[in-house]
């Protein structure tokens, strides 16, 4: 079973892992099953980690300005990825699901 890739932008939650739980946003590709992601926090630009297709799970939310800004600057910023990250939790609270820490509605996955 081939899974595709998530386009760059797009908000994902890890689900494998040390990092299980976090949301990130997909910020580059490596041929074939993996994604480059970074939350900006945990996960800075410049240590951003590379994931299995497999072991992402894909959100409804594009960071178009995330999308922007590489596709202008050829990079992203810490700060745009949080605040990227930051709009797409306040749509989800918006929706009537709390987001906490962890990434998922009502903690889920949190990892205390």
């Amino acid at each position: 079973m081939s899974r595709s890739l998530p386009e760059i932008g797009r908000v994902v939650e890890i689900t494998r892992g040390r990092d299980a739980g976090l949301l990130c946003v997909v910020i580059g590709h490596v041929p074939d099953r993996f994604v480059i992601v970074a939350d900006g926090d945990k996960r800075k630009v410049d240590k951003a980690k590379k994931k299995n297709v497999a072991h992402v799970r894909t959100m409804p939310y594009v960071a178009q300005e995330v999308v922007e800004e590489l596709r202008d600057q050829g990079k992203v910023t810490n700060a745009r990825l949080r605040h990227a990250l930051r709009r797409y939790q306040e749509r989800v609270a918006e929706a009537g699901e709390s987001v906490k820490e962890g990434g998922l509605p009502d903690g889920e996955g949190r990892r205390d």
